[in-house]
């Protein structure tokens, strides 16, 4: 296998294949000119890998060819979805029985919003391979969720087809390694120029594949800052889920996720519902959890801890939101990327006492003043659950204790609405501690059951999360 990631200039990479006799298939894109193809065809050699080239920009023809999709959108997963399917199986059928036997056959598919003239559109596009990884084999799909930072047409196409060729270079070359594939994609272009926020392996080749700890591997190869997902365990584009939404979040470390985390969501819940024109439909409820540690710095917990994590909080029915956040300012602006909507962070006491301590805004220009400036801006509320003090009394957002010289940039935002109390419905849950069950894993079934929810139970001792030993 190619070891030499990132040595291969884009031409030399589309040369390669072209190349190959073995290699040969369908390039098709709508939205965003043909640059994938144009690729292939600048490097030479283009006869003998590229069957055709196709661009359906009017929307009766992509829907002639291609079908309507259900949710009637032309840049969406299941339009690339289609133009794969029809394209491979157009190639299969048409040079199938004339070509060499030792063929392998690919279909590359996108559907693309780029930047419109005079407009502010979220320029994005959702690009997909379908790939026989050996001769005659059931084919295997890689789909991925692209968004494009630069602020012309014409440099976003560039940038799509440089990211066509290392998509397509990538599964015939690295497909042992799918991360390899991950940190191939942006080979041969500039940081910030796009992100990808989702990926998914499907087939037979990726068969022992879990989307979910590839979809991690995005953040530590830094092609996205988040990733995020459904309740059935899928992965979620942030520009779906949170489109057109209020959001209520609620940070921690979930290891594992208890009946005291799942009270502070449902009481956030409860007076985040209260705010005018918020309800249940239009809110997406998000349990996120940091690869960070309190500095900044990845805590380079394995991928394998954080999908448990992951699929235990996806079994109480929550998304889950994954980041290399620290600041919950940064958070926000995460968010705020998507919706104007209300923003509600549900923290504990501690987590107060973290927002205004100083030297967490270590390297903001502007200190703590600007990193409450970002916090607070537009609809974004701070929801506290209480504590019990050493005494065993019971301490509530009233009474949090900041350092003197904040007391009245505390007042302030206590007075202006920016920080609400929510209650406690059992006292008793301030008795669960994480690191204390951690610890009761280890000898298998006990106490520690009583203080998680019963589908997180049934889970950790079905899989041995944690150090579970039954």
């Amino acid at each position: 296998m190619d070891k030499q990631v990132s040595s291969r200039t884009t031409s030399q990479k589309a040369l390669r294949i072209n190349l190959d006799e073995k290699k040969y298939g369908t390039i098709v894109e709508i939205g965003a000119g043909q640059e994938v193809a144009r690729q292939f065809f600048i490097a030479g050699a283009a006869a003998g890998t590229i069957a055709k080239t196709m661009s359906a920009y009017d929307m009766k023809f992509s829907d002639a060819i291609y079908g309507v999709q259900e949710d009637g959108r032309y840049v969406s997963k299941a339009r690339v979805h289609a133009m794969m399917e029809q394209e491979f199986d157009l190639v299969l059928d048409r040079v199938g029985a004339l070509r060499s036997k030792s063929s392998r056959y690919f279909a590359y598919a996108a559907t693309v919003a780029a930047k419109s003239f005079n407009r502010q559109n979220e320029c994005h596009a959702w690009v997909g391979l379908r790939i026989q990884m050996y001769p005659g084999a059931e084919p295997s799909d890689i789909t991925v969720h692209v968004r494009m930072f630069d602020d012309n047409a014409e440099a976003q196409q560039q940038a799509l087809g440089v990211l066509g060729v290392n998509l397509i270079y990538a599964a015939y070359y690295y497909f042992e390694d799918p991360k390899m594939i991950i940190d191939s994609l942006t080979d041969n272009m500039k940081a910030n120029r796009i992100e990808i926020d989702s990926i998914d392996f499907r087939g037979p080749y990726f068969l022992d594949v879990d989307n979910r700890n590839k979809n991690l591997h995005l953040i530590r190869s830094w092609k996205t800052r988040a990733v995020m997902f459904r309740p059935d365990g899928s992965v979620a584009v942030p520009a779906e889920l949170l489109y057109k939404k209020n959001v209520l979040t609620i940070r921690g470390s979930f290891r594992p996720v208890t009946k005291l985390n799942v009270d502070m969501i449902e009481q956030g819940q409860k007076s985040f519902f209260e705010l005018d024109g918020v309800d249940k439909d239009n809110t997406a409820v998000i349990a996120e959890i940091s690869l960070n540690d309190m500095q900044g710095n990845d805590a380079r917990v394995p991928e394998k801890d954080i999908v448990a994590r992951v699929q235990l909080l996806n079994s109480l029915g929550y998304n889950v939101m994954v980041s290399d956040y620290t600041r919950y300012f940064s958070l926000r602006a995460y968010f705020r990327q998507y919706t104007q909507l209300q923003i509600g962070i549900v923290v504990g006491m501690i987590n107060i006492g973290q927002i205004f301590d100083e030297e967490t805004y270590r390297g903001v220009e502007g200190g703590i003043l600007e990193g409450f400036g970002k916090l607070f801006p537009d609809n974004t509320r701070l929801f506290i659950y209480p504590e019990l003090d050493q005494s065993g009394e019971l301490n509530d957002f009233t009474k949090v204790k900041v350092p003197e010289h904040l007391r009245f940039l505390y007042r302030h935002l206590l007075e202006n609405g920016f920080l609400s109390g929510i209650e406690c419905s059992d006292s008793s849950l301030f008795s669960i501690y994480s690191r204390d069950l951690l610890k009761q894993l280890p000898r298998g079934r006990g106490n520690w059951e009583n203080s998680v929810p019963e589908k997180v139970a049934e889970q950790i001792i079905d899989n041995k999360f944690f150090g579970y030993r039954g």
